[in-house]
């Protein structure tokens, strides 16, 4: 069983990922999905953007990276559906620029506020990202045909 961190939480839990749900991984290191593991039942994971994720893993390494994803951002928080956006942590070899106040604001911006952070590995840190609750109920006509 994968944890994060030093609770040892499974990092599956800690993300929200449920029985059923689908997980989007998107520019993930290729150790990822076995730190989710074990899996609840019926987890479908898949690479890429595509469809309505319950839940979306995002890897961003820059500031640049991140302000040019934000409408990605936002297609993938449904009303009912999270974004972790995961970032190198400042002691890992891999950051760069991007930080979690950085991504806070860029996309406070936009209407995505963060409700949860957590240890993805020992070089990622993860913000939980939903749509703000006053443009929940306009983003759900939008979305219709």
């Amino acid at each position: 069983m994968s944890s994060a961190g030093y609770s040892g939480t499974p990092l599956s839990l800690k993300l929200g990922i449920k029985e059923g749900h689908t997980v989007a991984l998107i520019d993930a290191p290729p150790h990822i999905p076995e730190l989710l593991s074990p899996l609840p039942d019926d987890v479908t994971t898949r690479f890429g953007a595509h469809g309505k994720p319950n839940v979306s893993l995002v890897f961003c390494h820059t500031t640049s990276d991140l302000r040019r994803r934000v409408d990605q951002f936002w297609r993938l928080a449904f009303p009912d559906r999270a974004i972790w956006i995961c970032w190198p942590k400042k002691s890992s070899p891999l950051f760069r620029d991007l930080t979690e106040d950085g991504i806070r604001d860029i996309l406070s911006e936009k209407g995505l506020v963060d409700v949860k952070v957590c240890a993805i590995d020992e070089d990622y840190s993860g913000l939980k990202l939903v749509v703000r609750k006053e443009l929940r109920v306009n983003r759900v006509v939008q979305d219709q045909p």
